[in-house]
């Protein structure tokens, strides 16, 4: 089964609207592992518009199952990780001021700083996945600079399914392919949903990990956050 990461970005968004602890994001992260996710994703950025620096460490306490930290390989996030060791570090290419992440890395462009960065990583323990869009070469090139996992960046995938435009999940079942013959692992994420998930999970071969937080938590509003967990976990066995 394809694991589920929950991205809890956006209760954090939520609870800082207002400031205070409303929503609880420990409980929510809580709540999230028991209802069945088998991972915690955040991504804290420099503003910290959402997820701060103390709920990282707040958080790295709660989580008894894996914790993924996304972010842009700078000093403060190699800090973070190196303070708390989590299971996975996503490095994906954000400057500070994007609203979201809006493409994977270029990892021939920047194989001399990844590659720095990918052993400094592995050598406080972490599994490192690299952000990618699915390019043969791009995936290549992950591999080459030793990272574990890449995370296929989904958005083009979710749009053109949506418009029912072409077999919009081939380009990634083939990017899989060539992941997995160069010795890698496969997560996905971004805009997947209930309504493209299991298509993706049943064409994309040997894919491990989804990281889900926008649709996620919006279904949440709608559906409850343990029956959501629940349903997007269907969609993934």
């Amino acid at each position: 089964m394809t694991k589920l990461s929950v991205n809890v970005n956006k209760i954090a968004t939520l609870r800082n609207a207002r400031g205070g602890e409303r929503p609880n994001l420990e409980q929510v992260v809580r709540d999230c592992q028991a209802f069945g996710a088998q991972g915690i994703t955040i991504h804290p950025r420099p503003d910290e518009r959402h997820i701060t620096t103390r709920d990282v460490y707040n958080l790295k306490k709660l989580i008894t199952t894996e914790y993924n930290i996304e972010g842009y390989p700078d000093e403060r996030y190699i800090g973070l990780c190196r303070d708390t060791r989590p299971e996975q570090a996503t490095l994906v290419p954000d400057p500070p001021n994007v609203l979201t992440s809006s493409a994977g890395w270029d990892t021939l462009k920047y194989r001399d700083m990844l590659r720095d960065v990918v052993s400094e990583l592995q050598e406080m323990g972490c599994r490192v996945s690299i952000f990618v869009e699915p390019v043969p070469s791009v995936i290549e090139g992950a591999a080459q600079l030793g990272a574990e996992r890449i995370e296929l960046y989904t958005e083009a995938y979710a749009r053109a399914f949506a418009k029912k435009e072409g077999d919009a999940v081939k380009p990634y079942a083939e990017a899989a392919r060539i992941a997995l013959e160069c010795g890698l692992q496969v997560n996905a994420g971004h805009d997947l949903d209930l309504h493209n998930l299991r298509h993706f999970r049943e064409s994309v071969p040997g894919l491990e990990e989804v990281s889900i937080g926008h649709a996620l938590i919006c279904d949440a509003l709608y559906l409850g956050l343990e029956n959501t967990i629940k349903m997007y976990l269907k969609a993934l066995r």
